[in-house]
């Protein structure tokens, strides 16, 4: 039996996609008590923030076409959005919050920043702002970009 290969270097990617998933999973059951997803929220907090389309809010939010129509379509249905002509291109369309939307997202920002104070009071108050500065170093600095997966193609082997 081959040999595992022998770590030179902690393993980034396992501990970011392993906290990562399970601060969604926290999150996700934290909103689910007022009715929002992650990306419910994650969509009426851009949409606060300045006017934006459904394309852009997908792309700061990480969401293909596909998963930001069904969220968009859930906001609508529960009122909380609505999707309006936008101001500047009368092709594009913004999403708009409404009253009831804004409420709700005010709502979920605070369920949010108790989920994320919950998972920094496990660090000492030491470790807290050296961690969080780090964290946006990488993600302002060396992550902040992702690279084009390139495959690489083999050469066809000819049979003659």
């Amino acid at each position: 039996m081959a040999k595992t290969p022998v770590r030179t270097v902690p393993d980034l990617t396992g501990y970011l996609t392993h906290a990562g998933h399970v601060l969604e999973t926290q999150l996700s059951a934290a909103l689910a008590e007022i009715g929002l997803t992650v990306r419910m929220q994650c969509v009426l907090r851009h949409a606060l923030e300045e006017e934006r389309t459904q394309i852009q809010i997908a792309e700061l939010a990480y969401m293909d076409k596909t998963t930001m129509v069904v969220t968009v379509d859930a906001l609508e249905e529960a009122g909380y959005a609505e999707r309006k002509p936008s101001a500047t291109d009368r092709r594009a369309r913004i999403i708009a919050v409404t009253p009831a939307g804004a409420k709700i997202a005010a709502e979920g920002q605070r369920i949010v920043d108790r989920v994320h104070a919950d998972v920094l009071e496990a660090l000492t108050a030491s470790e807290r702002k050296p961690f969080v500065d780090a964290l946006v170093d990488l993600v302002d600095g060396h992550l902040s970009v992702p690279v084009e997966a390139v495959s690489v193609r083999r050469a066809r082997q000819r049979t003659r």
